[in-house]
């Protein structure tokens, strides 16, 4: 049998002593960084959470304005928004008037059409009243008609006036 117990004793030893001295010199250079980051803050006099804060107040800052901005425009578009309504119901008023006229228009226009076929009704019956009252008449041989002095004195002036032939 072989005795291995012996050999890997030392080796054991040193294996378990590198470990803590590894782990001793990690924690002093994090401890060192931390140091000198600390130092580095407090003597730069420039501080990340203050940029931060500045930041972040600017940032309140433009999104009040902004907030503001859309405030005033959305107001804007209200008072168009209800003048452009205003706008319609005026038109929609006129139009209904329009209607309104137009109708009475139409009623006066067949009140008119129909007072016109009544009357053409009432010159046709006369019309025919009269003819059937013409065709019943005796027909009597006109009458020759009388002419008027001034007539018969222009007539004579034409005649001696004419060439005798």
């Amino acid at each position: 049998m072989v005795e291995l117990a012996p050999r890997n004793a030392q080796a054991s030893s040193l294996i378990g002593v590198q470990p803590i001295a590894i782990g001793a010199v990690a924690l002093v250079l994090v401890l060192f960084g931390i140091g000198s980051i600390a130092l580095w803050r407090a003597f730069s006099g420039n501080v990340p959470e203050t940029d931060r804060m500045i930041a972040a107040r600017q940032l309140q800052a433009r999104t009040a304005q902004v907030s503001e901005a859309l405030v005033e425009k959305t107001k804007g578009m209200e008072a168009t928004q209800q003048e452009s309504i205003d706008q319609l119901q005026e038109v929609q008023d006129q139009l209904l008037t329009m209607r309104k006229q137009f109708a009475a228009q139409q009623a006066d226009a067949k009140k008119l059409s129909d007072q016109v076929a009544a009357l053409t009704e009432q010159v046709e019956g006369l019309r025919q009243s009269l003819a059937s009252a013409q065709a019943n008449e005796p027909a009597a041989e006109p009458e020759p008609r009388k002419r008027s002095k001034a007539t018969r004195s222009s007539n004579r002036k034409r005649q001696s006036q004419r060439p005798r032939g």
